[in-house]
């Protein structure tokens, strides 16, 4: 029988004992009575897969950008706070073994803990797949979230800097949905006017999209 996270990220574990590691908090495997590995070990290996995985595409997506350019987006791909959007986008919280603890102090929440697992997750996947299995579950994360925070709303507003009257904002249309589940739609402002919309989980995802959003109308983005 599959485990619900294996549906949610297109991944069926052949060794599901991985996952479980992976999803395992320290907190836990202390108060076990069963001996349970926890997934710091996993942690460490993901985080290098994770910086190589970015690496390789940041430089080979732009060519034409300095060293410094690519540290820079790099060093905010793999930031707590990415991590931790990552993580949401999949509900990681949700499945997590914890202690008793840690679970009344939020764990399933605390963006230390859940950022962790995301990284011990792309571990278990590149021990049980590969290389190749841990690049499909990064790129689309780093390609379509927080790189485009540090990329497409970075580049927007280089356009916009070049006429110093204008004027860019970004304004939130609706939220809806449960805390665990949010859906934001939000618009770029240029001025007074609005030149396009983003929808996400988070308001920085929504963001993001609609700053993609202006640039392809620009025609400064592909389709």
């Amino acid at each position: 029988m599959s485990h619900p996270l294996e549906e949610i990220i297109g991944y069926h574990f052949k060794d599901p004992q991985l996952l479980l590691t992976a999803l395992t908090h320290t907190s836990f495997a202390n108060e076990s009575r069963e001996t349970a590995q926890h997934n710091e070990r996993l942690e460490f290996l993901g985080d290098s897969v994770l910086q190589i995985v970015s690496a390789d595409y940041l430089f080979h997506a732009y060519a034409d950008r300095p060293e410094g350019d690519l540290t820079r987006i790099r060093a905010s791909l793999v930031s707590e706070d990415a991590l931790f959007q990552f993580a949401q986008e999949i509900h990681l919280g949700e499945y997590l073994r914890l202690g008793k603890g840690e679970e009344r102090c939020g764990g399933r929440n605390r963006p230390s803990v859940v950022s962790d697992a995301f990284e011990a997750l792309i571990a278990a996947q590149y021990l049980d797949g590969g290389m190749e299995a841990a690049k499909t579950f990064i790129l689309p994360f780093i390609t379509e979230g927080k790189y485009a925070e540090a990329d497409y709303k970075t580049k927007l507003q280089e356009v916009v800097q070049a006429n110093p009257e204008e004027k860019l904002s970004y304004v939130v249309e609706s939220e809806n949905g449960p805390d665990h589940d949010k859906h934001y739609v939000v618009a770029v402002h240029l001025n007074s006017n609005c030149v396009a919309r983003g929808e996400g989980r988070s308001k920085k995802t929504a963001e993001q999209h609609a700053a993609r959003e202006a640039l392809r109308l620009m025609g400064l983005v592909e389709e």
